[in-house]
């Protein structure tokens, strides 16, 4: 069993957006049995709130639900529960650093860190760009899903 979780800065736009997708991936290849997936937030302004409606309405487009889904706090033990934290931008690491100190640089990275293509995903709370949010997460979760395929 993989487990892998998704981490932005609230926990309601890019890593649910994440989870959701990486999760629907898991299905349509009958991997969901073997790997675990959650997301959580660097900073506690959104906790216990539920997905942003951006997020929502970019994934009901694929016929992807994020019911249930609310915001959580990423916690200590989740450096050891995880296979592989993945962050949507370099803010979120710093964040990690400040609050859990130096990280196995191997299991904690960007996502799209693993792709031909290394950079930041923005966050559509700012820009309102869902669509290229959405673009970016779909990109690393392509390559991820490629690698815990050989990982399995």
């Amino acid at each position: 069993m993989k487990n892998i979780m998704f981490v932005c800065h609230g926990n309601i736009c890019r890593s649910p957006m994440a989870e959701a997708l990486f999760r629907d991936m898991l299905k349509k290849n009958n991997l969901q049995s073997k790997v675990f997936v959650d997301s959580s937030a660097t900073s506690y302004e959104e906790i216990g709130n539920p997905v942003h409606n951006g997020t929502r309405k970019k994934l009901k487009e694929f016929n992807i639900s994020v019911d249930g889904l609310f915001s959580t706090k990423l916690k200590k033990s989740d450096f050891d529960k995880f296979d592989y934290i993945f962050v949507m931008d370099n803010n979120n690491l710093n964040n990690i650093k400040r609050e859990f100190g130096d990280y196995d640089s191997e299991k904690v990275m960007r996502l799209l860190d693993i792709t031909n293509s290394p950079r930041d995903i923005a966050d559509p709370w700012y820009t309102g760009d869902f669509d290229k949010t959405y673009n970016d997460i779909y990109e690393g979760c392509s390559v991820l899903l490629e690698r815990i395929k050989s990982e399995l």
